[in-house]
């Protein structure tokens, strides 16, 4: 078996953000917008360090983490390091990591139910750190999947502002795998206007053109930048 190359891996990894970046630039364009108004999010779970110090030498500063204790493993010694680093959880949150995820991370994606809406409250009172929170929308309505329903989500975001105090930044969403992404990307904005908010999550590596083209401010990207992931072991447990 022939090793890898490093260097060979980290320009590819370079060239990868080239392309990506580019088409961004152009589906903003295309739409009608300033590409800078699109903010590419690097999904950096699984990845190994090599890969992630290419993704910091081709210039990325916006990561996506899936788990608070692999993005801790990821991040937590070269953050010193970084201070114009941006981390998000675009993963599942349980209540009992909420104040890990608080310390760590810049922006919370998932926020999807009241209880971990009140785990988050007490942890940002106890840290005096407010990472800016986006609450996940179902919008396929996937018993399998994570968020809120759409039929529940203006009394949600409601409820999070006036009893729980926090405040709402955009919306996060994942298409079903097996359906075309565009009209939930619709739905999505759709409720994101009608609730004053201006952040929308959503596209991912397959997707992401028709995200920029209904108004997606940021853009989570993983395979197209570092290749097919590797496999994390699977684990089971419950969100709770």
């Amino acid at each position: 078996m022939t090793a890898t190359n490093p260097a060979s891996a980290a320009s590819s990894i370079a060239e990868r953000f080239e392309q990506v970046r580019r088409r961004i630039h152009e589906a903003a364009a295309a739409a009608g917008r300033d590409p800078a108004s699109v903010v590419l999010t690097a999904v950096s779970k699984t990845q190994g360090d090599a890969a992630l110090d290419a993704a910091l030498s081709a210039g990325q500063r916006v990561f996506g983490e899936n788990r608070v204790q692999e993005a801790q493993a990821h991040w937590s010694a070269r953050r010193a390091a970084l201070p114009d680093l941006e981390l998000r959880l675009i993963g599942p949150l349980q209540t009992n990591k909420a104040q890990e995820a608080v310390e760590l991370f810049d922006v919370i994606e998932t926020l999807d139910r009241p209880r971990l809406a009140s785990a988050l409250a007490a942890a940002m009172t106890k840290t005096g750190r407010r990472p800016r929170l986006l609450v996940q929308v179902n919008t396929g309505a996937e018993p399998q999947k994570a968020g809120v329903l759409p039929d529940d989500a203006d009394a949600f975001i409601a409820a999070v502002r006036d009893d729980h105090g926090l405040t709402i930044e955009g919306l996060m969403c994942i298409p079903p795998a097996d359906e075309g992404p565009a009209p939930h990307f619709a739905l999505l904005a759709q409720i994101a206007r009608r609730n004053g908010l201006r952040v929308l999550s959503m596209g991912m590596s397959g997707d992401y053109e028709a995200a920029i083209a209904a108004g997606a401010t940021h853009v989570r990207v993983g395979s197209a930048l570092f290749g097919e992931r590797n496999m994390a072991p699977a684990t089971s447990w419950k969100t709770i």
